[in-house]
């Protein structure tokens, strides 16, 4: 049986965002000892890898959760999984459609940077003015 600590320092996560996990309903709540310290085994270890490791892949909590259940349940079908994975896929090619468009008028404000004083200065004018964007790239940083 693993503590708390021991529990986070073998899946590399915090152990308040296992307490968050645990509350969100992500985690069971844990076995605990007669003074009241958590006590976690082998399935808990295994679970919290499990979104350890879909949280590096970016899914979100509410993508887990449903990928939990289907762990949970071996007799489903993967297809609901697959759909999943998918639609995270899809959303990883539109991340990185904005991230290059935002390093295309990066680069482009960096290129077009004279080096004189601010108050010619290109890159100020570029934040100054979406006008002056040669991308669409709104939703990055919003």
């Amino acid at each position: 049986m693993l503590t708390i600590g021991s529990l986070g320092k073998k899946t590399g996560t915090k152990v308040q965002t296992i307490r968050y996990y645990e509350q969100i309903g992500l985690m069971p709540e844990p076995g605990r000892t007669e003074g009241g310290q958590r006590r976690y085994g082998e399935a808990e270890l295994d679970r919290l890898s499990f979104i350890r490791h879909a949280r590096q892949l970016g899914f979100s909590l509410d993508a887990i959760r449903e990928l939990l259940d289907l762990s949970d349940h071996p007799d489903r079908s993967c297809d609901e999984a697959d759909a999943i994975a998918r639609r995270q896929l899809k959303q990883v090619y539109q991340r990185i459609a904005r991230l290059e468009a935002l390093r295309t008028e990066l680069e482009r404000m960096v290129h077009e940077c004279s080096g004189g004083k601010t108050s010619d200065c290109r890159v100020l004018e570029v934040l100054r003015d979406h006008a002056e964007c040669l991308t669409e790239h709104d939703e990055i940083g919003a």
